[in-house]
């Protein structure tokens, strides 16, 4: 399979070095310093583009690849508000897209933990719930766009939470997300639901990006050869 990289910081040189050991083809790599190359020509020499930039170019560089012609797979967070916008380009014009927040195999079957605790615990509202979530000191968005990810699934089933805060927060309705900032850390998510008689609390913990990048390669392998828009859950069949 012919990838192209759009973003080849860290994240990118460790997706390549999975793509390659798993016999793909890097070809395209594009990064501040050469985005003149970002072009349908050299996109188009491609089966599937891999994006992770930040949160000021991610929807650009989806719809470029989307109008290319080219499915694309993206890990850049800190863009939802122009989430579904990119969905109906990539619709519209009969193209393949998968976005998650988080790429990671252990993640997304914390997500689905995650979802299965706040069913059994949305008719026990003694409990306050909180998340927290620490990271290397180079990641530009705050709260993580898992963490966000975390609290959405969350509000979509426990009554009465209906927002997210990044700060401390009592208030009936919100949820509070604690961001820290900490070198090497690539990555820890805690959910806690406390009380006066007991806690009870789920934390996933990155050791390293390999997992993230793996999961990015089997997400671009999953969507090249398909249609529509797609998420990791897809890609696991989870």
């Amino acid at each position: 399979m012919k990838i192209a990289l759009i973003g080849y910081g860290k994240m990118g040189h460790m997706i390549e070095e999975i793509a390659l050991e798993r016999k793909h083809e890097v070809v395209l790599k594009v990064n501040i310093d050469n985005t003149e190359d970002f072009t349908r020509e050299n996109v188009g020499k491609a089966e599937v583009a891999i994006e992770f930039t930040g949160p000021d170019s991610a929807f650009e560089n989806v719809r470029q690849c989307l109008l290319f012609g080219i499915p694309v797979v993206s890990g850049s967070t800190g863009w939802n508000d122009k989430m579904e916008e990119a969905r109906e380009i990539c619709l519209s014009n009969n193209g393949s897209f998968l976005h998650t927040s988080n790429f990671s195999i252990g993640v997304n079957i914390f997500f689905e933990i995650n979802q299965h605790l706040a069913r059994l615990m949305s008719g026990h509202s003694e409990y306050n719930i909180s998340l927290k979530e620490t990271h290397h000191t180079e990641k530009k968005d705050a709260p993580s766009g898992t963490a966000v990810s975390l609290a959405e699934q969350i509000m979509a089933v426990y009554p009465g939470k209906n927002k997210w805060v990044n700060e401390p927060s009592r208030k009936t309705g919100e949820i509070p997300i604690i961001s820290e900032r900490i070198d090497p850390a690539a990555g820890t998510h805690e959910v806690k639901y406390s009380s006066d008689v007991d806690d009870i609390e789920i934390i996933h913990t990155a050791h390293n990006r390999k997992g993230f990048a793996l999961g990015a390669v089997l997400a671009a392998e999953f969507i090249h050869d398909k249609k529509g828009v797609f998420e990791m859950k897809d890609v696991l069949a989870l």
